[in-house]
């Protein structure tokens, strides 16, 4: 895409006010200005926070206690999980500056940005705040007063990466505030530690507003997570002369995002069920704030969005194991791990945001309450606890099944081109998974390539997206899904849907899916009808699926059998040319060949694993049909 073409549909998808923001932000780096409003000078408050320390600290199991305690030792010997991924050192002086951050904004760091940024969230340091919350051991609180005190000396007020991101520093001001107040009463909380921590909120505060420009340009999470914290500043820090005017800009703020990043049926605006988490956790945050504070109820409006997004997370939650359908970009954003589930359970934030939210506790299981305990939370139980749907990500159950289809209207910017993806699950397995993320700042091939059509589990057509690439961030020509139809059972579950989107409508082609459910398995149709009119020309059409990295095998041409640790599942393919078969960017079967970004899938950030990708293509007139049918094979109960 020429230059010129790619501002045109910038301007016609992104909208003027966004593109007049982002120019606001690039002349004030160009200009100088952020750096003369923005110097490096020390804030000399010398008030007091205005929310008293926790009062008690929620009541949690012995093993529980015993995970947390595990944790908070790896931290004091100075290793950490980043992205819930494995243990590596605690690196709190990657990238210390004596440059101003808008010097380095010009030039990227040798690695990838986020891996300097993540210890800085500093999601250590709550896990040190709960160890010494739970057994009262002085040593967590230490550990954290020495580990934050050299990063405050090391990293300077914006001096270095780590003051580049007003979403970073916001996300750091929030846990400094949270651990203040656990930590208050324990005796290395000495009057000079806690007085450098709130000079420094108040540091990380004035960082925030004159480059907000920048996150009402995104308006997406950055927005919120800097709202947040000028909310939360303003109210910790009630008599800091800046204090007013942070309260008022957050509280502002927040609303509007909250209503204008939150469809009124639940949808968050980057289509990220990773970001849809951080979005519901920044509202129980702040919601806790207010409510301390006894400050003015949230806007009806704001309510209610919030209560849709609850729901809409709750929809994609798997009530046993916690674990959602990959969707969208995944950063592994987890400001508050106040749990001692992996990062791939929802449900903590799920029941938090229930409480918050929709007036009562969805989950009757121990181990889930936490989180919402630590921001006093009402724990009387919803009366309906009947799990709701996503109007973009469809749910189809059956006995041990779940299914889902992806069918979306996009209202601002795609993180993937992934519209009538699909995600199935047996027994908690994901048997046909969402790629992922992995890598957001990495060299190619690995800059963001799993946001492509063609790694997730649809068509593609002609070689072609869904959706214009213009950028590693950036989509344009969205491709917009409607659902055309449905069936429910008896028992009032969604027995098929089906569904078509408009990505290929320059091609001339229409792409139409239908999901079924069947007693083993499911039954997925894709058509490829003509647009709107005859359509003569040959097309190429791929067919995806990523798959389990189980042991394969091919019973014929077009018959895929997977044996997994617990059932065999058995794929067959009809319509398409013989089946290829990739693993972590190599052909294991077929004559296709592979990509390196083809055959792996991403659980969290920086992480990921190899899969199998079936593909199969077919080259043909409209219309074009394929068949995809999916078949558990549970092992007998005689057996063995």
């Amino acid at each position: 895409m020429n230059v010129i073409k790619k501002r045109l549909k910038a301007v016609r998808d992104l909208g003027p006010s966004k593109l007049s923001l982002y120019a606001q932000y690039q002349a004030g780096l160009r200009s100088g200005h952020f750096r003369r409003v923005l110097p490096s000078r020390r804030d000399d408050f010398e008030g007091q926070p205005g929310l008293a320390p926790f009062a008690h600290f929620p009541e949690v199991s012995q093993a529980q206690q015993d995970l947390v305690l595990a944790e908070a030792d790896e931290v004091r010997r100075g290793r950490v999980r980043l992205f819930g991924g494995d243990l590596v050192p605690l690196n709190l002086d990657a990238g210390a500056s004596s440059q101003h951050w808008t010097v380095l904004e010009k030039t990227p760091p040798a690695e990838d940005i986020k891996l300097i940024w993540e210890p800085a969230r500093f999601g250590w340091a709550i896990t040190l705040a709960r160890a010494y919350a739970f057994s009262g051991d002085p040593l967590y609180a230490r550990d954290f007063w020495d580990k934050t005190l050299h990063f405050l000396s090391a990293h300077p007020p914006n001096l270095g990466r780590h003051w580049q991101s007003a979403q970073e520093v916001a996300i750091r001001l929030m846990v400094l505030i949270y651990c203040d107040r656990v930590l208050a009463a324990a005796p290395s909380s000495l009057w000079e530690n806690r007085r450098r921590l709130w000079q420094a909120a108040a540091e990380h505060a004035a960082r925030i507003p004159p480059t907000l420009c920048y996150a009402r340009a995104q308006n997406n999470n950055h927005l919120l997570s800097e709202a947040a914290g000028l909310y939360a500043a303003g109210r910790y820090l009630p008599t800091h002369p800046q204090a007013k005017g942070w309260r008022q800009l957050g509280w502002r703020w927040l609303n509007r995002g909250f209503q204008a990043q939150i469809t009124e049926f639940g949808t968050y605006v980057q289509h990220s069920v990773n970001y849809h988490r951080l979005m519901l956790q920044l509202a129980v945050f702040t919601d806790g704030l207010r409510r301390e504070s006894q400050a003015g109820e949230w806007p009806d409006a704001t309510l209610g969005r919030l209560a849709a997004a609850t729901q809409w997370l709750w929809a994609l939650t798997d009530p046993n194991t916690g674990k959602t359908p990959n969707l969208g970009a995944n950063d592994g954003a987890y400001l508050f791990p106040l749990t001692c589930l992996p990062i791939t359970d929802y449900r903590p934030v799920v029941s938090a945001a229930a409480r918050a939210f929709l007036g009562g506790e969805i989950y009757d299981q121990s181990g889930l309450q936490e989180m919402g305990d630590w921001f006093t939370l009402p724990t009387s139980s919803l009366p309906s606890k009947l799990q709701p749907q996503a109007p973009d990500m469809l749910r189809l159950e059956s006995g041990s099944g779940r299914a889902f289809l992806r069918a979306a209207q996009f209202e601002d910017r795609p993180s993937h081109a992934d519209q009538l993806h699909v995600d199935l699950w047996w027994r908690g397995v994901n048997l046909a998974p969402d790629p992922g993320t992995y890598q957001y700042n990495a060299p190619p091939p690995w800059d963001n390539p799993l946001a492509d059509t063609a790694v997730h589990n649809t068509l593609t057509v002609d070689g072609q997206q869904q959706m214009s690439r213009a950028g590693r961030f950036l989509w344009l020509d969205w491709a917009q899904a409607e659902v055309l139809g449905h069936e429910v059972d008896q028992e009032g579950r969604l027995a098929w849907v089906s569904a078509e989107h408009d990505g290929y409508r320059r091609l001339g082609v229409r792409h139409l899916r239908k999901l079924t459910v069947l007693d083993d398995g499911w039954l997925v149709v894709d058509h490829l009808l003509p647009f709107d009119q005859p359509d003569q020309r040959i097309h190429q059409v791929q067919l995806t699926w990523l798959l389990p990295d189980w042991d394969w095998s091919f019973d014929s041409d077009d018959i895929l059998t997977l044996e997994g640790p617990e059932f065999r599942l058995k794929l067959h393919i009809s319509g398409v040319d013989p089946l290829s078969l990739v693993r972590a960017g190599e052909r294991m079967h077929g004559s296709i060949t592979p990509e390196p970004t083809w055959g792996w899938q991403s659980p969290t950030y920086f992480s990921k694993v190899p899969a199998l990708m079936l593909m199969g293509a077919v080259f043909g007139r409209l219309p074009i049909e394929v068949t995809s049918t999916w078949k558990i094979i549970e092992p007998s109960p005689f057996s063995g």
